[in-house]
């Protein structure tokens, strides 16, 4: 099984390209299921989770074709709406299939998901709201069965503003009878992303951006083509290991994305300039800040972990508080490994800034976790090796490769083979 191997404290410095969206590619590409014919993608990162939705397009009928960062897929011969479990346990985001399949086939079959290790994620306000969009919806030996004839529009309003149940009742309502709002709706850029997308494709989507969307159900939606938004986690995660040893440039990234992480690197003491399309970051005298993590657009859970990484060598103490997902704190035993002063108390990690990290053995819990051990490791004295990198693999696109471009000693091996 591979691993990474760090030898740290290496500056870093010159610039890199941040990859298109994971958390938007996924969802666009279910989308795509909904039309009938070929559907062009540009600026698909890729990673062992895009590869996985491919299989899944692939298992349902639709023909995939995935080079140089563009997937095409024609949905014409789509024939089969069920996701296994075989799939879907290794990525929740298979669940996405739910609404597109649902609406275009009138049943669907999914397997409960699995995915990341941390935490219960339910799946409850997807199916809600579902059933009150007009589908029955019933559980079998592990699988979710969803029928409806036509979904009629209806009035939905989430406790949680969840992202995944957002775009699966967006892309169930586009073709759905009637008028559909969705109150307390996510606004994450990665949603306005697959609206705007499925607008291109001929649904009639209001409010996209807001938490009230308004989706007027139309009879069919064609193909369309789309560029991927910029992936704000892989560069949130580049701008923490820059605010730690060097200054680094990232291009094609919306810093509009990134206006609450800018302004915690900057409260942290980086200095930060943007432009349209790029962002450089300076590490200045590292200072403690707290951070409570909340929807977009507050600061992202992706990015706590890393964050926590950084404040562990930051001077005074900070409390890094998850609302979002409250026991998503697996990386903190392995950050106390290189000599961290850590403590967890239910939702909240307390921070007392350390001196230095010293290199270690580690590993990956999930994704992101696995990037702040990479963090840590690039920062440490001495040598790091992270185990089972499969999980950076989902997430972060050559991710190695990026930070030796930047100065870092970094590379990839496979201990048994």
């Amino acid at each position: 099984m591979d691993r990474l191997v760090i030898q740290g404290q290496k500056p870093l410095s010159g610039s890199i390209k941040i990859s298109g969206a994971k958390n938007a590619v996924l969802p666009v590409m279910t989308a795509a299921l909904m039309a009938d014919g070929e559907c062009i993608i540009t600026r698909v990162p890729d990673l062992r989770d895009t590869r996985t939705m491919i299989k899944l397009m692939e298992i349902v009928g639709a023909t995939c074709s995935f080079k140089e960062n563009i997937l095409k897929i024609d949905s014409s011969t789509v024939n089969n709406p069920e996701a296994p479990y075989d799939l879907v346990k290794t990525m929740r985001a298979s669940f996405y299939v739910l609404g597109p399949l649902l609406a275009r086939f009138g049943t669907v079959k999914v397997s409960l998901p699995g995915g990341c290790a941390w935490g219960p994620r339910p799946v409850d306000f997807h199916l809600k709201g579902l059933e009150k969009l007009g589908a029955r919806i019933t559980l079998k030996s592990g699988y979710i069965l969803a029928e409806a004839k036509r979904l009629k529009g209806t009035k939905i309003s989430f406790e949680f503003p969840s992202v995944g149940a957002t775009g699966n009742i967006a892309m169930a309502a586009a073709t759905a009878e009637g008028t559909t709002i969705i109150e307390n709706a996510a606004r994450e850029p990665e949603i306005v992303q697959l609206c705007e997308y499925l607008n291109q494709m001929g649904a009639s989507i209001k409010g996209i951006g807001t938490s009230k969307i308004i989706i007027d159900g139309v009879d069919s939606l064609h193909s369309a083509d789309i560029e991927v938004i910029p992936d704000r986690i892989e560069a949130g995660t580049f701008l923490m290991a820059g605010a730690l040893l060097g200054k680094i440039t990232l291009t094609d990234v919306n810093p509009n994305h990134l206006d609450t992480v800018l302004l915690k690197l900057k409260e942290a003491g980086s200095q930060i300039k943007t432009t349209s399309n790029s962002v450089t970051i300076e590490p200045g005298k590292l200072q403690s800040i707290d951070m409570t993590t909340a929807v977009y657009p507050g600061f992202a859970t992706d990015l706590q972990a890393q964050w926590v990484a950084l404040m562990s060598l930051a001077e005074g103490s900070s409390m890094v508080t998850d609302t979002v997902y409250h026991d998503r704190f697996s990386h903190v035993p392995e950050l106390n490994r290189f000599g961290a002063n850590i403590k967890v108390d239910n939702n909240t990690a307390f921070v007392r800034g350390v001196g230095e990290l010293v290199g270690a053995p580690v590993m990956s819990t999930d994704i992101r976790a696995s990037a702040s051990l990479i963090i840590a490791g690039l920062v440490a004295r001495g040598e790091t090796t992270v185990s089972r990198i499969y999980h950076i693999d989902r997430g972060y696109e050559r991710i190695e490769e990026k930070f030796r471009a930047l100065g870092a000693k970094i590379h990839r091996e496979n201990p048994t083979g």
